[in-house]
């Protein structure tokens, strides 16, 4: 009776071990990402089009911006902490990217247009990386481009002119022709992201050669 139970064990493991290899196989076929994906699955409906205006005063739309692998922040120039530390972790990574043969653009929306004119947009992504787009806009246009993207911020009430903005930290990496590729938590790295954002741009360009 034993050697049964123990027959049935390894017949049980074997089956979720292969069931799992199948999974597996599916997904990247389904998914020519999957391998790039450091947990959840990307994809979805996050990123579309939006019409917002560029640092030197210009409406520009997602078509003019987002002509290559660019890196997406949502944030605020009056931030007195994480945007500058993840923008600036974002410009690294766009440098170890370029030093490995990748064009990757920084990119940074504001969601706070009352105080970021496109002159302070341009002050702030000037000083972070010679190559970074800043983007505000008007309220309504602000808010529409964080919709597109499941963005969330908030301004907290008080002091009129140096309050604070509740908002998500969330990187979007979006890919030309395919959309929005995945996202990075604050968590991550600039090596780390370097390294999933060169396999995104590989897997990328070997679909596009199929």
């Amino acid at each position: 009776m034993s050697k049964l139970f123990a027959g049935l064990a390894v017949a049980t493991a074997v089956a979720v071990v292969g069931g799992s290899y199948v999974w597996v196989q599916l997904n990247q076929k389904t998914d020519p990402f999957a391998q790039c994906r450091a947990g959840a699955v990307g994809g979805g409906a996050i990123g579309g089009p939006f019409t917002l205006v560029d640092e030197t005063g210009k409406t520009v739309t997602d078509k003019d911006v987002l002509t290559k692998p660019s890196l997406v922040y949502f944030g605020y120039t009056f931030c007195p902490d994480v945007c500058p530390l993840d923008n600036t972790r974002n410009a690294e990574a766009v440098d170890l990217l370029e030093s490995r043969g990748y064009d990757v653009t920084p990119v940074f929306i504001s969601i706070d247009p009352a105080r970021d004119t496109p002159e302070v947009v341009a002050d702030f992504t000037d000083n972070l990386h010679p190559r970074m787009i800043g983007l505000t806009g008007t309220p309504e246009q602000v808010k529409a481009a964080s919709l597109a993207y499941k963005t969330y911020f908030k301004v907290q009430e008080g002091d009129p002119e140096f309050y604070l903005v509740d908002h998500s930290t969330f990187t979007y990496l979006m890919l030309p022709g395919s959309g929005f590729a995945d996202f990075f938590k604050r968590e991550a790295t600039a090596e780390e992201m370097a390294d999933r954002v060169a396999c995104f741009v590989d897997a990328a360009k070997t679909v596009a050669q199929n």
